[in-house]
Formats: C-alpha cells, structure tokens, sequence
C-alpha cells in the first residue's frame, strides 16, 4: 500500500523517485533504489504516540464512596462520613477552600473511606487565585494517595515521608537558582523513605513534572490523574479548551489498594487561596492476568521501576524531568529526521553526480 502511494504521488505530478532516470553517454541508469526504499518508509504510516486514553466521564464508573461533589453530602457529617476535613479548611455551598488567602494557614480533606481499586482515575476541578502579584503569592496543594489520612505536617499542609502517591501543584518556586517556570505539576512515590526538600522544591525526589499556569485564572481548571496497570497518567486542562493536556506519563509504578485520597494545602508567608471544587472517581474496566488477580495488593510497596533513582537527579543543575528511556514517539521522530538527512545528502549527491557526468559529457 506504501508503495502504491509513493507510485500515485509521484505520477499526479509527473515524476516518480523509482522511474527516475538520467542519460549518461546515452544510457538510462536507474535512481540509487535506497532512496526508494527510503520514500517508502516515510510515505508508510506512521507509529501514532500513545495515548492516555482519559475517561469523558460518561463511559466510566462513577465511585461516589470516593467522589466530592456538590452539594457535598457526607463531608464532615456524623451520618455520612464520606469524607473529613481539618485545619483552616471551610465548606461553602460552592467549593471547599483548603486555606484562605492569608499567611501560615494548612488545611486539608480526606476521603474515609479507604479505595480497593486496582485501575482508577481522578478528575479534579480546582481553583488557586490570590491577591498575591507576580511571585509574590504560594504555596500551592498536594493530592494525595496514600496510606495515612488527617495527618498534617510541612509538605503542602500534610506530612513528610508519606507512603503513596502524591501530585504536588507547586505556585511558588523556593529553589531560587531553577530554571523551572512555576506554577509547576510534579509527582513523587515514596515508600516512607524519601523527605520532600521544600527548599529545592522536590526535585530531588520528583518523577516527573510539566508547567502549567493554572492560578489567577478566569476559567475553570482541571487535573486528571490515571493509574492503570503500572501506568501513572497526569493530565491538564487549564487552557480553556475543553481538552486534555499532557503532562505526565510514567510507566512502572506500583500502588497498593486500600490506600486513602485526599488534598492539602499550606501557605507561609505568602499566601493564596486554595479550592477543591470537585473530586470524582472513576473505576477503570481493565483486564487483568491470573496471576495479577493472585496477588494481594493490599500488601503491595509503593514504588517505580525506574532506570535510575531519583535521588540521581542532583547532578541536574535544572531539575527538569528526564523521562528515562526515548517513548516510541521520539524515536520515530529521531528516525525521522535522519531519513530527512540522508535523503537530502543522497539527492544532492545524485545531482552533483549527473552534472559531473554531463560536464564530461561534453569533451567526447
């Protein structure tokens, strides 16, 4: 199919790369057929980049046990307690507010019930917005998956040396020498053992991370996060485009189940407003082998298999994420570009070549 197509575009416009041919002392010889071959591959259909497939929401399983939605039955209720909250958090009929637009405030959110999936997805739809100019405003919330719930502490008004998942939506860059460009969407796993460095902001122990200007915002902003058979997906929509934004996608990552999700959020001495809007949970129909449904996740470590550890990462003057090993995407890209660079060197040899020969054409 390739090659009738490289055939039927060469022919619409009246020249085809494998019929090329030139005469030489009277003779036709034919194109160098690696340029034929080489059309070919770039005229084949290329790899397609993976998809984080993101749920619309409709055709998923909506998990209420583990959603927040207005009017937010069963948060801080005795006779639904769905979900708990502590610190400056405050329920309004519109949103929960984890902090306040003041100085030295934490507060959090926390689901009590504890979530027993093994494929999930979270949509959350959020609002951070201040008073605060320029850099002059912080600190931003963490989402939480993890085991211990309703426990502050310093990392984003919850504590240190978490086991679990946590999303970090970092407003205020500490580390004054980064040349990350804030506000910044990071990721970390840790099995207890890692602290979160504030004054590097995480990088150290970051997985992954993308920029995304989602404070201050006129719209409304959303985060999704996917973790499907080892694949840990963070999407963005934060533009006004009603659309997913790609921002992290690592694969290898190990989560147990019944672990708890939640938000927080801390202010220092600068300061913003925080809100949850909403928090959904969808179950991810997924097939599992038998020997995965053997296992007992319950009992599962949290943990990435990752080519390197990201304590490796203070050798990185930036801090930016390196994703490991090239996606198939960027490697046909690579390849790509060295087609590109040879087809070019090879047509520009074939023309040398003929105008030589014609050139000595002329003293015979």
């Amino acid at each position: 199919m390739a090659a009738g197509a490289a055939a039927g575009f060469g022919a619409g416009w009246g020249w085809c790369w494998g019929c090329h041919r030139s005469r030489i002392g009277g003779s036709l010889s034919p194109f160098p057929p690696v340029l034929l071959l080489l059309l070919l591959l770039l005229v084949a259909p290329a790899p397609q980049p993976a998809t984080s497939d993101i749920t619309n929401g409709n055709n998923e399983h909506l998990k209420r046990e583990h959603s927040l939605i207005k009017p937010y039955q069963g948060v801080g209720s005795s006779s639904m307690p769905l979900w708990d909250f502590q610190g400056s958090t405050m329920l309004t009929s519109q949103y929960i507010r984890l902090t306040p637009d003041e100085p030295s405030k934490e507060g959090s959110i926390w689901n009590h019930q504890p979530c027993f999936l093994k494929d999930w997805e979270m949509h959350v739809h959020f609002k951070v917005h201040g008073l605060g100019k320029k850099s002059l405003h912080g600190d931003g919330f963490a989402l939480w998956y993890t085991r211990d719930r309703l426990v502050p502490g310093p990392v984003f008004g919850s504590k240190d040396n978490f086991h679990g998942l946590a999303i970090f939506l970092d407003t205020y860059p500490n580390d004054e020498a980064t040349e990350r460009v804030f506000p910044y969407i990071s990721v970390m796993v840790n099995n207890g053992s890692l602290t979160y460095d504030h004054s590097k902001d995480g990088r150290w122990t970051e997985l992954a991370g993308c920029t995304a200007d989602f404070r201050n915002q006129n719209h409304d902003t959303f985060l999704a996060v996917r973790y499907s058979r080892g694949r840990l997906t963070v999407m963005t929509d934060v533009e006004d485009k009603n659309e997913w934004k790609n921002c992290i996608d690592i694969s290898g990552v190990q989560l147990p189940t019944g672990y708890y999700f939640g938000a927080s959020a801390g202010t220092g001495d600068l300061s913003d407003n925080h809100d949850i809007i909403s928090m959904k949970l969808f179950q991810l129909m997924v097939e599992h082998t038998p020997e995965e449904d053997n296992i007992d996740w319950t009992k599962i470590e949290p943990s990435v298999s990752f080519l390197k550890s990201p304590k490796d990462n203070v050798d990185d003057p930036t801090g930016n994420f390196r994703s490991g090993p090239l996606t198939g995407w960027k490697v046909f890209l690579l390849l790509l570009c060295a087609l590109l660079g040879i087809i070019v060197c090879a047509v520009v040899g074939a023309v040398v070549f003929q105008k030589r020969q014609e050139r000595n054409k002329r003293f015979y």
